[in-house]
């Protein structure tokens, strides 16, 4: 039987996670981006463990028990840090079978990932945002944009007469009817407040309200989501299946998971699966455009759920370029290949400039 003899961690850019096997085998993948010092360490402290002289091939396995092993430890940084050692087992398992790893989830679902423009910027006057979204529609072809509304968390604190306000309304006037808008408050508002602000949205047309309110306060998400007709987006900050399952039921109209908090591919397909049951569309969230992004994409290739568009930053991204080929979207949507696993490469040149660490 195979066995997993090594878990490394590449800390810099994130935390960039290597496994390898006593016969030969090899898979990277990634922790969620941020905080990547203090994902490594509970990486090699608490989820090494339930991996070490394992089979890799038990993939889903390994993930539900890791879980079920460190239940005293039930929080973020323990699935921000499961989530690099199962991305890393997907990309692993795929080269040992010679197939793309939305190949392993069921296959090719839909041909491309259409994606929305997303920018992620609070400090923009309107006309700045306007004009960045004006210009990222023209260089990629999107036919979706999000922007951030309101202040994070932030109780109600952006006036009637701030940047919101006046950015919705410009934004339809600017990009036109062709073009599908959505917005993302991060948890702004209070819900009647939210209510007002989805009732604005709504006179413009926009396709979908994320994190109106924070994202813990699930009675009232659900309460907002009643009252709009605009659909309601919750889930991106989740790292527990069964709670991602309540928002599910609670009336929430989109399913958000980012698969680098809830645990990795394996609890990230269970939540698409979940939503899918529930006849809810699944926009997982990925912000950025480190190997989230291309795990995000082989999820969305494969999960009949995900069948809106997805979030593609429009920021620079220069920092996550880690890894080839570095995805571009074309005529709004990424197209991935056939390569076997996630189907890029990372340089050990890029390896040696971080700090490694490793569990054996």
């Amino acid at each position: 039987m195979t066995k997993i003899t090594s878990i490394e961690t590449f800390d810099g850019h994130g935390c960039i996670v290597r496994i390898r096997t006593d016969d030969g085998l090899e898979g990277y993948g990634q922790t969620a981006h941020s905080e990547a010092r203090i994902t490594g360490e509970v990486l090699h402290s608490l989820v090494a463990r339930n991996y070490l002289g394992r089979d890799p091939f038990d993939v889903m396995t390994l993930a539900e028990e890791c879980a079920r092993a460190e239940y005293k430890y039930f929080g973020s940084f323990l699935f921000r840090a499961l989530a690099g050692v199962d991305t890393a087992l997907w990309d692993l398992v795929g080269k040992a079978k010679s197939q793309p790893v939305y190949q392993l989830l069921g296959g090719k679902f839909r041909p491309s990932v259409p994606v929305y423009g997303s920018g992620m910027r609070r400090d923009t006057t309107p006309e700045q945002e306007v004009d960045r979204m004006v210009a990222a529609v023209a260089e990629h072809g999107f036919r979706a944009v999000k922007i951030k509304i309101g202040e994070r968390n932030g109780r109600d604190a952006e006036s009637r007469t701030g940047r919101t306000w006046r950015l919705v309304p410009l934004l339809r006037k600017e990009l036109g009817d062709d073009i599908e808008l959505s917005a993302d408050a991060n948890g702004a508002y209070s819900p009647g407040q939210a209510v007002r602000i989805g009732r604005l949205l709504e006179e413009y047309d926009y396709l979908h309200f994320e994190e109106p309110v924070p994202f813990w306060e699930y009675e009232n998400a659900a309460s907002v989501a009643a009252a709009l007709d605009i659909p309601v987006g919750l889930g991106e900050q989740e790292f527990s299946v069964d709670a991602l399952r309540r928002i599910i039921q609670s009336g929430v109209d989109v399913i958000q998971p980012d698969v680098c908090y809830i645990g990795g591919i394996t609890r990230a397909r269970q939540v698409a699966d979940l939503a899918n049951l529930a006849g809810l569309p699944c926009v997982p969230h990925s912000s950025g455009r480190s190997l989230t992004a291309i795990f995000t994409a082989h999820l969305v290739t494969a999960m009949p759920a995900c069948n809106l568009f997805h979030e593609w930053t429009i920021e620079d991204a220069s920092s996550m370029h880690v890894y080839e080929p570095f995805p571009v979207a074309r005529n709004g949507e990424v197209v991935l290949s056939d390569a076997p696993g996630w189907g890029v490469e990372i340089a050990d040149s890029t390896l040696q400039q971080m700090t490694r660490r490793i569990s054996t």
